[in-house]
Parts: structure tokens; C-alpha cells; sequence
């Protein structure tokens, strides 16, 4: 019995079939980047006169992620609560006045706060914030003048559906109340009421491959028990219902502050398709929950066709008008959704307006799709239109007064240089964000925080001369830095409030003035949390692949490297392929090689401390090679091309050893990553977490693909590394989230990549950490996490060579 015993250790060993004990952590230099306390998010009021400052932890324990969780509806909820069960919090205030240059604390704050969604009142004189206890969540509101925090509500809020609350004017709020304690929600019984059953009666209901969905009666209970709601109006403390209570997916005041535009869910629930698409009736009421106007029905998103620019065939985009005191406008489909119909326009936009008993009124139609309308006032608005299949986006001229429809600027969606920017709004009579027009309203003042440009990102502020349709640009970001405006307190006097931030710089607020010149004063002060990667080098290479597409990367190499002294180095690339119908905008620049080096878990900047040249959003552009042909015609051998071209390059430099390389990337950079291994011998290892391998377990499309797994099913077998998994010899690290949340990335896709390979005799290891949904949070796995890849790239890229690549032993 001994013996056998002691056989059946050895083939544990050997085989790597053992669960290995407890957490682990990366050397001492990555666990302190991970670990280094974030500086403050800053909120601004729009006059620059306060600042409020939020602090907040690296990141909540394993442990308080394992909190009860509901997953239901394509919701997370905490069953304690009503709350999601996934967030991040603020752990403190402060307030700062600005023009005296003095920071305050707040009196008030709640004990152990757990503090989110910020909202300044219309005049600015309060902040209001949620705070989430383990039984509540509660509504705070801090007075600027005492600097003191209030709790306002007197029953739970229930923010399982989001939109946790709105100030209506400076004294009221509206919010969303429980019913009932948490203790009262539905027992399951252990003799169910029967059978989970769902059919279809003959009508196309394609579905994507969401997570989390209402899968029996039971289920369907819960819902509506944690997400049944009563609308409560609160006006200085003194909390008044609104109508009867509902599931509410969207609540919103008109601008005369006289109406309410809801949007209830109603059941069947859908087996098929999370809360925000189940059948619900959008409505206008008073204050008081009285229905003034059933304005839809709307149906189930499941009967949406599948395909770009397709949309299901109901009204949608319901909004209030915000240059007027009370009218919806919403747009319905002329093309019965299906956008290769054949028509002159595919879409309509109408309007109501109080007190909602007359004829509704056509605005204008639009022969792409309707994407949304920016108000400024009884004659101007701007319209934008959108082709996602073609990768085409319009912004056109409306006057309301005429109904005339002028185009001002069409470009491709992927064309960053062409990207004018946002239109600068401003605050009209009822409060509203309206577009600010300029020079005798003949201008409309564009800000584009990112500013691409063949120098890279140098953000600006111009003017679009309406008649010319052209910008002037009157302030870009100097080159040598990364500034972007974040706010124009002063628009007439052009003060601007910015951040500002370089290679050696710490991100930090400041105000310019663009009429007067002076100084550019410093509001912030905030010094790099990352000393250990001072003297480390940023630069952004450029190169050119085999077909020519000019292809960049941000480089990053250790502090005091010499090329010519210490040789080539390991390498670690790290990227996320993007899809495009235009070459030249694939070839355009992306990124500022100025930007301070802010670290995150998943990016792959920890390894320049450990001796390696880190190659990190190396461009994996996927081209449409013509017009007949669409970006995944040839995937596989493109993404080729572009990992050549980054490893010549790197070589080229003499920075980078081509024999010692290793990929990897996230969701999809994952799939990029088994697709490259699967068909290249370029790398040494791979690291792909949470990522779809086999594209058949998402057959109603993927990414940025709209055909289905019927129409091309030899698209999806060739681009699955799951088809090729034999040929997948190049070590992987599979790491993958327990509680993947993301549509299409299942943990069993990696399961299933983790046998196949395994089942070849591949170098595989796969590790799950607990609790995590697709993007990861808890401190031990983020720090596992970190020393599970360092660990890989140690043995299999950085020391390759030394005692081959054959795994002959455990080596963790």
C-alpha cells in the first residue's frame, strides 16, 4: 500500500495534477508597485472655486470580494444590500478651496466609508454621494460652506439596476427606496414549481452569449423581489413617494422640473438577454407617479436581428429636449431595423412636447443611423449618425426652427487625426447642458482631450467655423508633455482647467488662461507614488510591417540599460488587436510616449524591473485588405505579420533578444495570444487570461464580428487556437477570472483550451482566481497573479535555453 502510495505522489508531481497551497507573491519590486497608495481622484465644480478630493485603497481583500452574491438577469447583486455586489469605493474626503489654496476635512462622513456615485446640486453648493454598508445603502450630502456631510435618506436605497440617484433642483433629490428588508427575500424550495421552460414560436431571436442570466422560476422571483423599486422624492429631508413601486431601468426630470420620464420593465422576463433588455413601457408622469402618456411598448431585446447597424424594430433613444421645458424626442427605424433594406433614409426622429396630448412631430430623418442629438438652442443642434459596418460616423447641422438637415464632418470611427473633438456646452435657463456657440454663433468650441497626431496625442481646443466646416485650432498641448482640458470654467475669457502630466511629471491639475497669458497657476500637488521607476526609459517606436502598415508600440527599458553595454534584453509584449476598413487609419499614432508611467495590474510595466524590454501596447491592427473583404478575412496571418514586424524592430534597436520574446494580452489579447502561439514559433511563452478560444461557444458573432457562425463557419474554426491546439507547443499561462462576467469569455473557454492543450502534450498551466468577475480586484490574486507570470516568463523566457524547454519537472 506504501508503494503505491508513493507511486501515485511521484505521477502527481510529474504530471502537475496536485493543488498547490495558498497565495504567493511576486519579488519585493512588483508587489510594491501594485501596492503603492493611488493618489486622489479630484471632482472640480465648474467654476473652479472647489475641489473635492476622494482617497481610496489599491485595491479590497480576497475575502471581501467572497461576499454573498446573486447573479441574476445579467446582474451581480449583493442579496445583503440591494446594491451591486462589484464595486470600488472612496475611503475618504477632503475639500480644497481652490483661489485660497487651503484643503479642509469633512466633518460627518460615515464610519468605515464606502463611498460612490458623486454628484454636485445644480448650483454647486453640495455633493451628494452613496455610501454602501453591509445591510444599507444610504445617501450622503456634504454642504461646501460647513464642510459637513449629512445622511439624507430615511429608507435603504435599492441601486441594483443603477441610476442610484438625480438632483432634481439644489434642495431635491430623487432616488429609488427598498420595499422590504433583505431578510424577506424568496426561499428556494427544494420541490421546484416545475419545470424551466422557454420556446420560440418561429421568430429570429439571435442571442449573444451573456452571462449571468435568469435561468428558472426561481430566478426569476429574485429578480423581481431585488429589483422592485418605490420612487422617492426628497426635499430636504423629508422623503415623499412617487407613484407605485416598479422595476425602473431609467427615471429622468424634464427640464421645467414638471415631469418624469420613466422606462419599466414588465414581465415575461427573458431567459435570453440581461435586465436592460427585457419588455418594458416608457411613460410620461407627473411628480407624483400619474401617468400623463404611455409613450411605447417596447419588446424584448431578444427579437433584435443580428448584424452591424440592425436594430431592433421599436422606438429607442427617449430623451428630453434640453433647450425646451418639456419635450421627449425619441427616433423609431424606417427599415424595419434591418439596415441592408433598401431605403433613402433608415431613420426617423420625433418629438412631443407638453402637455403631451397633441400630434407628434417629425424633426428630421437620417439616411444612417440615428446615434444621439446635442441641444443648444431653438436653432442649432447637432445630430450625429453612425455605420458601424462601415466604420463611419457623421455629425450634421439641425435647425429646429426649420427643420433643416446640413452636414458638417464625415470621417471613419478608426480616423484619431480627423477626430475634431466635443462640443463645449454650457448651462441654459433650466440648468441643462446645451452646446456653447461662439463668435456671434457662427463657431461651436470643440475640446478633444486626446488629440491624435502623426507626433502622437497632443490634445486641443478649437473652433469649427460652421460655414467653413473647418477647426482652428486656438491652444494644443505642447510637445515634450500630455495636457488636456478637463473643464472651461470661463469660456468668454477662455480659462481652462487642465491635467497635466510628462515622463518624469505626476499627473496635476492646473488653470490656464489662454486671453490674459499668465502663469498657468497649480491647483494640485500630487508626487509620484513610483520611485522605483524613476531613471526607467518610455519612448514610442515606430515600424512598418510586411504589407507596409506603419505599426507603433510604447517601449519601456530598465533604468540605467546600455544596448550597446548589456545586450539585448528578454522581452515582454503586451497588445489587444483592433479591427479597421481603412489602412491609413490602422498606420496612424496612438498614445503619447510624454504620458508619467501610471501603473495597473494588468499591464505589463512591472517587468522593466526586472530586466526586460517591455514592449506594451504594440499595435495588432486587423485590416480590411478591400473592399470585398472584411478585417477577419485573413486574421490569423495579419496578426503575424504584426508581431514579426514588432520583433525585428526591437532587434533592429539592439534592445531585444528575438530569441528570447514572450506575448501576451487580456480578453482579447488572450485570444490574440493562443491564436499567435497556436500558428507561429515567434515566442518562447504566452500569458492570455480571460480570454475565448473556441469561437463556435459565440456563434451570433464576436468582437467586432457581425457574421454568424452559420454564415461563416470557416471563419470561426480558423480563428479559434481551440482548432489548433495541437499545434500549440509554446508554454501558455491560462489565467482566468472564476466569475468571468464578460459575454463570450466563460471560464470554460479556458478549460477547455487548458485540456485540449494538455491532452497533446503541451507545456500548459492554468490558474483560476477566486471571486473574480473579467476584470480582477482582489489584492492576494492580483499579487498571485503577478507572481504567476513573473514565475513563467523567469523559466520560459527569460532563462530559455539554460535547461530546455521541455517541462520534465514541477516548476512552481
Amino acid at each position: 500500500m506504501r508503494k503505491l502510495l508513493l507511486f501515485i505522489s511521484i505521477l502527481t508531481v510529474h504530471f502537475g495534477f496536485a493543488q498547490e497551497d495558498g497565495y504567493k507573491t511576486p519579488p519585493r519590486a512588483i508587489a510594491d508597485l501594485l501596492l503603492a497608495k493611488p493618489a486622489p481622484a479630484v471632482s472640480i465644480d465648474g467654476k473652479a472655486n472647489w475641489m473635492l478630493l476622494m482617497e481610496r485603497n489599491s485595491y479590497p481583500s480576497v475575502e471581501e470580494l467572497a461576499q454573498p452574491e446573486l447573479r441574476i438577469a445579467g446582474q451581480r447583486i449583493n442579496p445583503n444590500n440591494y446594491a451591486p455586489s462589484r464595486q470600488n469605493f472612496i475611503n475618504n474626503f477632503r475639500l480644497k478651496d481652490i483661489k485660497a489654496g487651503k484643503e479642509y476635512p469633512v466633518s460627518g462622513l460615515p464610519l468605515n466609508m464606502l463611498a460612490g456615485n458623486i454628484a454636485w446640486s445644480p448650483d454647486e453648493k453640495k455633493i451628494a454621494f452613496t455610501n454602501t454598508t453591509n445591510k444599507n445603502v444610504d445617501l450622503y450630502v456634504i454642504d461646501i460652506a460647513t464642510r459637513k456631510a449629512t445622511k439624507l435618506n430615511k429608507q435603504p436605497l435599492n441601486v441594483v439596476l443603477g441610476q442610484e440617484f438625480t438632483w432634481m433642483d439644489n434642495n431635491t433629490v430623487l432616488y429609488k427606496t427598498t420595499l422590504q428588508p433583505a431578510s424577506a427575500a424568496p426561499v428556494r424550495s427544494l420541490m421546484p414549481s416545475g419545470p424551466a421552460i422557454q420556446q420560440n414560436l418561429g421568430k429570429v431571436a439571435p442571442s449573444r452569449t451573456y452571462q449571468d442570466l435568469i435561468r428558472s422560476p426561481y430566478d426569476e422571483q429574485l429578480f423581481a423581489f431585488y429589483s422592485t423599486v418605490q420612487l422617492v422624492k426628497n426635499v430636504n429631508g423629508v422623503e415623499t413617494k412617487i407613484g407605485k413601486p416598479a422595476i425602473y431601468t431609467m427615471y429622468s426630470v424634464s427640464p421645467d422640473k414638471k415631469f418624469l420620464l420613466t422606462r419599466v420593465i414588465s414581465k415575461p422576463f427573458s431567459y435570453l438577454v440581461p435586465a436592460n433588455g427585457f419588455n418594458s413601457t416608457v411613460y410620461i408622469t407627473d411628480l407624483n407617479g400619474k401617468i400623463i402618456k404611455t409613450l411605447a411598448e417596447l419588446p424584448s431585446s431578444e427579437l433584435s436581428p443580428s448584424g452591424y447597424d440592425n436594430v431592433l424594430n421599436a422606438p429607442r433613444n427617449f430623451n428630453w429636449r434640453d433647450d425646451e421645458a418639456a419635450t421627449i424626442t425619441w427616433c423609431e427605424p424606417l427599415d424595419s431595423g434591418i439596415y441592408k433594406r433598401k431605403s433613402d433614409y433608415h431613420d426617423a426622429v420625433y418629438a412631443l412636447s407638453a402637455p403631451f396630448t397633441g400630434e407628434t412631430k417629425e424633426l428630421f430623418k437620417t439616411s444612417w443611423r440615428f446615434s444621439g442629438i446635442s441641444w443648444s438652442n431653438e436653432k442649432f443642434a447637432l445630430v450625429n449618425e453612425r455605420l458601424a459596418g462601415k466604420q463611419s460616423v457623421r455629425m450634421s447641422r439641425f435647425d429646429p426652427s426649420t427643420g433643416q438637415l446640413e452636414t458638417l464632418l464625415e470621417r471613419n470611427s478608426t480616423d484619431a487625426y480627423g477626430n475634431p473633438g466635443n462640443p463645449v456646452t454650457e448651462k441654459n435657463k433650466y440648468g441643462r447642458s446645451v452646446i456653447r456657440l461662439t463668435d456671434n454663433n457662427t463657431k461651436i468650441l470643440m475640446n478633444n482631450p486626446v488629440g491624435s497626431s502623426p507626433k502622437g496625442d497632443l490634445p486641443f481646443i478649437a473652433k469649427f467655423d460652421l460655414a467653413t466646416k473647418k477647426s482652428e485650432i486656438i491652444w494644443r498641448c505642447p510637445e515634450g508633455s500630455f495636457e488636456y482640458v478637463t473643464d472651461i470654467p470661463d469660456a468668454d475669457k477662455l480659462v481652462l482647467l487642465t491635467r497635466r502630466e510628462s515622463q518624469k511629471d505626476m499627473p496635476n491639475y492646473f488653470i490656464k488662461n489662454l486671453v490674459l497669458r499668465i502663469a498657468d497657476q497649480p491647483i494640485t500637488h500630487f508626487t509620484n507614488p513610483y520611485p522605483q521607476l524613476e531613471g526607467i526609459s518610455k519612448q514610442k517606436i515606430t515600424y512598418k510591417r510586411a504589407d507596409g502598415v506603419d505599426l507603433s508600440g510604447d517601449l519601456y527599458l530598465p533604468k540605467n540599460y546600455d544596448p550597446k553595454k548589456d545586450g539585448p534584453l528578454p522581452v515582454l509584449m503586451w497588445a489587444y488587436p483592433r479591427e479597421f476598413n481603412s489602412a491609413a487609419d490602422a498606420a496612424q499614432i496612438r498614445g503619447s510616449e510624454d504620458k508619467f508611467t501610471m501603473v495597473s495590474y494588468g499591464g505589463p510595466v512591472f517587468w522593466v524591473t526586472q530586466g526586460y524590454a517591455v514592449l506594451d501596447n504594440a499595435e495588432m491592427p486587423v485590416v480590411a485588405t478591400d473592399s470585398s473583404k472584411k478585417p477577419n478575412d485573413n486574421f490569423v496571418d495579419q496578426l503575424k505579420m504584426n508581431a514579426e514586424a514588432a520583433i525585428n524592430k526591437l532587434a533592429e534597436l539592439g534592445v531585444g533578444d528575438r530569441n528570447r520574446v514572450g506575448i501576451g494580452g487580456h480578453s482579447y489579447g488572450a485570444f490574440m495570444t493562443a491564436n499567435l502561439l497556436a500558428h507561429t514559433n515567434l515566442f518562447k511563452a504566452g500569458i492570455a487570461r480571460s480570454g475565448a478560444y473556441n469561437r463556435t461557444l459565440t456563434p451570433f458573432g464576436f468582437q467586432n464580428e457581425d457574421r454568424t457562425y452559420w454564415q461563416a463557419p470557416d471563419l470561426y474554426f480558423s480563428m479559434s487556437p481551440f482548432s489548433y491546439a495541437d499545434k500549440i507547443k509554446t508554454p501558455m499561462l491560462l489565467i482566468h477570472g472564476e466569475m468571468d462576467d464578460n459575454p463570450g469569455t466563460f471560464p470554460i473557454q479556458s478549460e477547455r483550451l487548458f485540456n485540449a492543450v494538455k491532452g497533446h502534450g503541451g507545456i500548459v498551466r492554468y490558474v483560476t482566481l477566486p471571486y473574480e468577475a473579467h476584470g480582477y480586484r482582489g489584492k492576494e490574486n492580483l499579487l498571485h497573479m503577478l507572481y504567476e507570470q513573473n514565475a513563467w516568463l523567469e523559466k520560459y523566457v527569460k532563462n530559455a535555453g539554460k535547461s530546455g524547454n521541455e517541462e520534465k519537472k514541477r516548476s512552481f
